[in-house]
């Protein structure tokens, strides 16, 4: 695995689902230009709070708190964009999006999450394996997606290919 050093800054995409296949695209096409012989898998996961705001990833504890409390007791859209760059410069792209039901987070919830660290670099500044699920009620959609990686929508990719995950 090879983290891309794009900067996601960069992107001019606004609309969160559009810009979550934009950022994939980018992180693939940005590695696949020093591995091309290699198939280069892209992702990139937003999160829309029920009120519509883009939940990226919280530069300080404070922001992520601001993130929770949004959240709370809500539904939020987690869009996972990805995007598959194959040896050759075909490339297969597309979105994965799924909601997630925030139980009614206590302050007590809130502060335990924040100490546990594990908002930092994380859409919404949460993440759903782990303790996150504590913070969690229900999800409708694509649990994988969720966590980051589409596994459903990258076998699809990979068939557009002429691949299979299976082989």
């Amino acid at each position: 695995m090879q983290p891309s050093a794009i900067d996601e800054c960069i992107c001019t995409e606004r609309e969160p689902a559009k810009r979550a296949v934009a950022l994939a695209r980018m992180k693939a096409l940005d590695t696949a230009a020093s591995c091309a012989d290699a198939y280069v898998i892209g992702c990139d996961t937003l999160v829309v709070a029920s009120d519509g705001t883009l939940l990226e990833k919280p530069a300080h504890a404070h922001d992520a708190r601001e993130m929770l409390i949004r959240q709370s007791g809500s539904a939020s859209i987690v869009h996972s964009g990805l995007c598959v760059a194959a040896p050759g410069g075909q490339v297969a792209e597309g979105l994965s999006s799924s909601m997630v039901l925030f139980k009614t987070l206590r302050q007590a919830d809130i502060d335990w999450w924040l100490q546990s660290g594990l908002w930092q670099d994380r859409s919404g500044g949460f993440q759903i394996d782990g303790p996150g699920q504590l913070l969690i009620e229900r999800v409708e959609g694509d649990w994988p997606g969720v966590v980051g990686l589409p596994v459903f929508l990258l076998e699809q990719l990979f068939r557009q290919l002429g691949e299979s995950l299976q082989s």
